[in-house]
């Protein structure tokens, strides 16, 4: 009978408004919640078979949630350097165990509020640990993989700093033509050994003959009291125009041996600068000038922070100028973001619908970049949720409405044997 079959469309309809006003009150309690994205109801209709073409029989409707994972949400800056989004397509890739193992499943997440725990460990605010490659053991993680494979937990604890001894210096000094032949003039530099020890060492210039000068370096000193034991030398002779003929050798170097502080002997590269250039050393008139001396070694550093880039690599900072890249972040990919199931925490599954993952490197392979000291927000808009819920809840009174003609007409037909 066609009134009762209003009836339980009736009922259809107040069951599938009642499951959108649920999805709207979701999107509005998450509203602030980072890397959110907004979830819709899409309605479809029941259709019962009709016995023949001159009635109609009423279906209903029902509902069902879409969740619009792929929408990008607006980026907002953070003071944290270890608040990560995504500008782009991609997810982070997360973990729900410290030290993932059997049963331990890997998670897929925008919400990119990671800070470290006590361990060191980057986790986000629900709890899921940050996934990279380990740049220290892996120097060059593929740029693709379908498989976790390689991945561990990001920790920046236990950072410690080290030393680097010089291996090579840069000279840019300007030998005056017009200096007599046995006159002299040094250049201090600075080496470092092994240890991060500083010493300062000269290289003294004389002038043996026209266009001809030698080159000597002294034993390094550390206030004044040798500390090292240098053997270098060789001759430099310039062209008319001013600029290097010749080097003997032709790589100039000075050997280190027999440091007090205990470091290591070594070689010490000097770049005087390319042949009949002036990038290094020249001969011109005018004075004896110091353009630049510059030398590749570091004192000890310790850890200061780390910074991370838009390629997702993660890099330790030191106070001696130092940087050490220690993980790359990679980002899942799917064909159908709109398909992973959604799980606590603001975080996916990968499901049938939603295809398999594929891991790649932030910009590589249709991946977006990682925006360091940023935060994805939520995508709902709370103007369009509102307006919804007003429709919502206008269509489920009308649903009531049905649902109470249809009472008073069964009614009618009941009192008709009155």
């Amino acid at each position: 009978m066609s009134i009762y079959g209003a009836m339980f469309a009736g009922v259809s309809g107040l069951a599938a408004q009642s499951n959108a006003l649920g999805m709207i009150s979701d999107n509005i309690a998450n509203v602030n919640t980072v890397g959110y994205k907004g979830t819709a109801a899409r309605f479809s209709t029941l259709v019962t078979q009709a016995a023949t073409q001159t009635t109609h029989t009423p279906g209903g409707v029902t509902s069902s949630p879409y969740s619009y994972v792929n929408r990008q949400g607006l980026l907002q800056g953070s003071a944290s350097g270890t608040d990560l989004a995504v500008a782009g397509q991609g997810f982070f890739v997360v973990n729900e165990s410290s030290t993932p193992g059997f049963g331990d499943d890997f998670y897929f997440t925008r919400a990119g509020s990671f800070n470290p725990d006590q361990n060191g460990n980057l986790v986000n605010a629900a709890g899921y640990f940050l996934q990279g490659y380990n740049l220290r053991t892996n120097p060059t993680p593929s740029p693709s993989a379908s498989t976790f494979t390689g991945l561990e937990t990001v920790n920046i604890s236990n950072l410690s700093g080290s030393a680097a001894a010089t291996t090579n210096i840069a000279l840019g000094v300007n030998l005056p033509s017009t200096a007599a032949v046995g006159d002299s003039h040094s250049v201090t530099a600075q080496v470092f050994d092994t240890l991060g020890n500083a010493h300062d060492m000269d290289i003294t210039f004389t002038k043996t003959a026209t266009a001809t000068w030698s080159w000597t370096a002294s034993d390094p000193v550390i206030g004044g009291v040798s500390t090292a034991v240098a053997a270098g030398t060789g001759t430099i002779t310039f062209d008319t125009d001013g600029t290097p003929l010749s080097f003997v050798p032709a790589a100039p170097s000075v050997a280190l041996t027999g440091f007090t502080t205990g470091a290591a002997n070594s070689v010490v590269t000097l770049d005087f600068g390319t042949l009949g250039a002036t990038d290094g050393l020249t001969q011109f008139a005018g004075d004896f000038t110091i353009s630049n001396i510059d030398q590749d070694g570091v004192r000890f550093g310790n850890y200061t922070g780390i910074t991370i880039s838009e390629e997702g690599i993660v890099t330790a900072l030191f106070d001696n100028g130092q940087r050490q890249d220690i993980y790359q972040l990679p980002l899942g990919m799917f064909r159908n973001p709109n398909g992973l199931e959604a799980k606590t925490g603001n975080v996916y599954l990968e499901t049938n619908r939603s295809g398999n993952f594929q891991l790649n490197l932030a910009g590589n392979g249709g991946a977006g970049d990682i925006a360091p000291g940023a935060l994805e927000a939520s995508t709902v808009d709370l103007a369009e949720e509102f307006t919804k819920m007003i429709i919502t809840q206008r269509a489920y009174s009308a649903n009531t409405k049905v649902i109470t003609t249809a009472d008073e007409m069964l009614d009618e037909l009941i009192r008709v044997k009155r």
